[in-house]
């Protein structure tokens, strides 16, 4: 298991052989800390040129309200990653926390679902399930209106 302790300003690997300059949201699931790429874990955002639609059926760029409200999180603090496996691109699967200047530290992948600009990765095991069933109940993100999950958008779009 590999642990990466990033700053905004700056990134440090705990075997001391990487070093970046800073954190770039890719999108709302993906990060990237210098040459490491980063899926979060157990967790699916719209794509980043996702349409989702408001109750009213007007559409919403929600991929890129997913990735603006993932970069609103990485923005207050110090970000760590825990890697737990690679996926099939070559990319860190990890769980990541950022830690703002008093020293709170929330979870980026369950923040994402709670809030509901990402849903639970169903083919991974994931603890999310019950943020998720609450961002659902709360109509919160992408659970305001219509969407299609992430998963399906992918295939469909290929």
């Amino acid at each position: 298991m590999k642990l990466f302790v990033c700053l905004l300003a700056g990134c440090l690997y705990a075997a001391g052989a990487f070093a970046a300059e800073n954190v770039y949201v890719v999108d709302g699931d993906s990060l990237e800390m210098g040459e490491v790429r980063i899926r979060l874990e157990g967790i699916d955002a719209p794509e980043y040129y996702q349409d989702c639609r408001y109750p009213n059926n007007k559409k919403y760029a929600c991929g890129l309200e997913a990735r603006q409200y993932l970069q609103s999180l990485v923005d207050q603090g110090k970000v760590t990653c825990i890697e737990r496996d690679l996926d099939r691109y070559d990319r860190s699967l990890c769980t990541c926390y950022v830690t703002n200047k008093i020293g709170e530290k929330t979870n980026l992948n369950e923040a994402m679902v709670r809030a509901g600009w990402a849903v639970v990765y169903k083919n991974k095991h994931s603890d999310y399930s019950a943020a998720e069933a609450e961002a659902e109940r709360e109509k919160r993100g992408i659970w305001q209106g219509k969407f299609m999950k992430p998963q399906l958008y992918r295939i469909l779009n290929k």
